[in-house]
């Protein structure tokens, strides 16, 4: 890439670009548009060549900014732009490249400014930068401005659902996509989360308003059908034996040579191995989903996007729309669920899953219902198995997920039914068949056990031990394996109480003999590992009281580890969930001493089954129903937006910012 790079840094010497920024006012009639569009690129996608690019647009901008109040030629560009995209559809149907090929030029030349632009200036100035008119009069100062940047926000979501999305027309849409997300990016260079904004308004009022469902199912069906990138050159303007015309002239007369330096390999160049594997519309697409999703609400009004998310329908459904959701429409629930299914290995796909499993009923209820749950769930039982590997704010997501689909019974029910084989990515023992659900519940431990041992999270613990506490009146045959688990983390927390326990009674002797040292707060700590061992009793004694007869493994290792639960039972914070299990542990050592000694494992969990059978359910004391339900945190936008945007920032496709201007999140949280 080194001579692309350094052509890339030519670009501030370029002489349409120096006419564009100069003191000269060009008109929106004058040939140099079609001059100045006509180039031929691939546009670049690493890191590299797109800084280069930014520190090449910043230099251009720089005279922009100080000449464009007097010339308005920024005006001038989006004017010309505007105009030709009145005859993009027609242009799409005809199979007219050179006419969609200099439109893409130009939005891709009002992208690159735009991004430069709203980096370094606030909204009220870009909106002066858009006012200029040539013979304006004193008193219009202002009042185009504004209809200039709802035209040209108005036209790109018209662009996104209106015309077709063929390979001539797949650059364009992309770039259309890349430029909303760059008109809403002035929350990057804010610490606080924007709740007025210029760009806010146009989006969720007046002339963009009616377009708010289609943009939404365009959007979402971009994410679906993952359309790859065509081949390079496909989408360029390609040159025609007969002619084509005076403007077809004009540009064949400067492609070659003025914006050769554009072309970062250029036609029939291979594509990037980013771009070769996935969709840049689809990923850009979901981006800018996310973004419009988590807008913040206006005073006088909700945000219609997330309304419109909130209420779609499947195709499937007849039943009639509510009338006060106007931006409610219908999209392929099976299609989507496919596509949830098939893309979680990204953050933007699981939030996205979230969002809709969290937000809209009518996508909950279709999930649930599905026979086949097993493929939306492994994906997400990978994620947190992974652990290490991913941002805090992924694992979070996957295990809210997961918390949303433990609120239903159902759900608890029917992953015990779901038989599993051969989890080849789960490493610490071979899983050769197991159900959905002991799968479910191992991992789920593993995480608290991670987190035990290295985050020390309470979030994530809580999170954790809520979706195990839905499960456990359902659990149904826990694999062999699940249950010693389960036992296992109880020995873990067991451990871990003596270990502050015993440095609570050293430290509280050490500071009578000494009062000048402060004594760390074992007290505070011992508090928390007794709720979650509470937790714990109160998952296996629901196990137990709810499906003990289903579950002989469960009892095999309650029995196999029973010393364990000894110096819980007269601890007054657990006396009374310890009846059960104490009863239960107590029972079975019993008919087991009866049965003598010297039994193998198949003999003691026969004795089990059987004793279950016998096992008076009266005796078992009733508590009430383990039922968590998750719910947002007040002002869930402080933890969304960053969130959002800092996927944003790492993921978007050929858009880079300078991290040091960056104000909204700090590198490392991105």
């Amino acid at each position: 890439m080194g001579a692309n790079s350094s052509s890339i840094s030519e670009l501030p010497e370029n002489e349409y670009l120096k006419k564009l920024s100069g003191a000269e006012p060009i008109s929106e009639n004058d040939p140099f548009w079609n001059q100045l569009l006509s180039f031929s690129f691939t546009t670049p996608t690493n890191s590299a060549d797109l800084k280069l690019l930014e520190e090449a647009t910043i230099s251009v901008c720089k005279s922009l900014v100080e000449k464009n109040p007097r010339t308005g030629n920024l005006g001038s560009l989006i004017k010309v732009f505007l105009s030709r995209t009145k005859e993009l559809k027609i242009s799409a149907e005809c199979q007219n490249h050179l006419f969609i090929w200099q439109a893409h030029n130009a939005l891709f030349i009002i992208c690159c400014l735009l991004k430069v632009f709203i980096s370094r200036m606030s909204e009220e100035e870009l909106q002066l930068h858009l006012t200029y008119e040539e013979k304006a009069g004193p008193g219009s100062y202002g009042a185009e401005c504004e209809d200039l940047i709802e035209e040209l926000l108005c036209c790109l979501i018209q662009l996104i659902v209106e015309i077709p999305l063929l390979d001539i027309t797949y650059s364009i849409s992309l770039e259309a996509v890349t430029t909303l997300i760059v008109f809403l990016s002035c929350q990057l260079f804010h610490k606080e989360i924007l709740r007025e904004s210029i760009i806010h308004r146009y989006l969720m009022r007046g002339r963009c308003l009616p377009y708010t469902s289609r943009l939404v199912k365009t959007l979402l069906y971009n994410f679906i059908r993952q359309e790859r990138s065509p081949p390079p050159g496909t989408h360029v303007f390609q040159q025609q034996t007969d002619g084509g015309g005076l403007l077809y002239g004009i540009a064949s007369g400067v492609a070659t040579g003025l914006w050769t330096v554009f072309t970062l390999g250029g036609v029939g160049s291979k594509a990037s191995p980013q771009l070769e594997q996935c969709s840049p519309l689809a990923s850009q697409s979901l981006l800018l989903l996310l973004v419009l999703a988590n807008l913040t609400d206006a005073p006088d009004m909700p945000n219609p996007y997330r309304q419109a998310i909130m209420s779609f329908k499947n195709t499937q459904d007849n039943t009639a729309f509510s009338s006060s959701n106007p931006h409610a429409f219908q999209i392929n629930f099976n299609s989507l669920y496919t596509a949830l299914c098939e893309q979680q290995k990204s953050d933007q796909a699981t939030l996205l899953l979230y969002m809709l499993l969290h937000q809209n009923s009518n996508v909950r209820t279709y999930v649930l219902a599905r026979t086949d749950i097993e493929n939306l769930v492994l994906p997400i039982l990978e994620i947190l198995y992974h652990v290490e590997e991913r941002n805090s704010h992924h694992v979070y997501m996957a295990l809210i997920i997961l918390l949303i689909l433990t609120e239903d019974d159902g759900f608890n029910r029917s992953i015990h039914e779901v038989i599993l084989k051969n989890i080849t990515w789960y490493a610490e023992r071979v899983l050769t068949e197991i159900s959905l659900g002991s799968l479910l519940i191992l991992v789920v431990i593993r995480t608290i056990q991670y987190n035990m041992t290295r985050t020390r999270d309470k979030y994530l613990h809580t999170n954790c031990l809520a979706a195990l506490a839905n499960m456990s009146a359902q659990f149904r045959s826990l694999h062999q394996y699940a249950a010693q688990r389960i036992i296992s983390l109880f020995s873990l927390l067991s451990k871990k109480h003596n270990k502050v326990l015993e440095q609570a009674t050293q430290s509280l002797r050490g500071s009578l003999g000494s009062s000048d040292s402060p004594c760390p707060d074992y007290a505070q700590d011992l508090n928390v590992i007794e709720e979650v061992i509470r937790m714990m009793l109160e998952i296996i004694n629901s196990c137990l009281t709810n499906s003990l007869h289903h579950n002989p493994n469960l009892v095999y290792a309650l029995l196999y580890k029973r010393d364990l639960f000894e110096q819980f039972r007269t601890h007054p914070s657990f006396q009374d969930i310890m009846q059960n299990i104490d009863l239960v542990i107590s029972f079975f050592s019993s008919r087991l001493e009866q049965a003598g000694a010297e039994l193998s494992v198949e003999r003691v969990l026969e004795i089990i089954k059987q004793g279950a059978v016998a096992l008076p359910k009266d005796r078992l004391r009733k508590f009430p129903e383990l039922k968590f339900k998750y719910v947002e945190e007040e002002q869930p936008e402080e933890f969304f937006i960053p969130y959002v945007w800092s996927l944003v920032y790492n993921s978007a496709v050929a858009l880079y910012w300078n991290p040091h201007d960056i104000q909204l999140f700090t590198m490392d949280s991105g």
